[in-house]
């Protein structure tokens, strides 16, 4: 979309409840990426990331549909702020986190609040 487009309330609406990923869908079941992890790498974003065992971490990574920087870190978080939730995830990922995000990530879908600015959820809600 150019940047003076505007998108229609439906295209608004697809976006705010995270509709518009539902082709990853496609990924999930082809084993390409999981329902919770770390959101897929932009190469031209993280270029340099595999100059640091931490950035070999996250490389290393399948990615998912939602996770930690999903919901703790602003719409847009910079590449140092999403890295450190990625590992946060890897460090501590377990079955019963995984259901506690994927709970979390349904509610934020049900009362369309993925395109709010700032963390989506109070630290206490995962």
């Amino acid at each position: 979309m150019s940047e003076h487009q505007q998108p229609t309330r439906f295209g608004q609406w697809l976006r705010a409840t995270a509709l518009d990923e539902l082709p990853q869908l496609i990924n999930i079941f082809r084993g390409d990426m999981s329902f919770v992890g770390p959101r897929p790498l932009v190469p031209s974003e993280f270029q340099d990331w595999d100059r640091t065992p931490e950035g070999k971490r996250r490389q290393s990574a399948r990615p998912g549909l939602t996770g930690l920087a999903q919901l703790y870190s602003d719409k847009s978080p910079s590449p140092s702020e999403r890295l450190k939730w990625d590992l946060a995830y890897l460090r501590d990922c377990s079955f019963l986190l995984d259901m506690q995000l994927l709970v979390v990530s349904v509610r934020i879908t049900l009362q369309a609040r993925w395109e709010k600015a700032g963390p989506k959820v109070a630290a206490e809600e995962v």
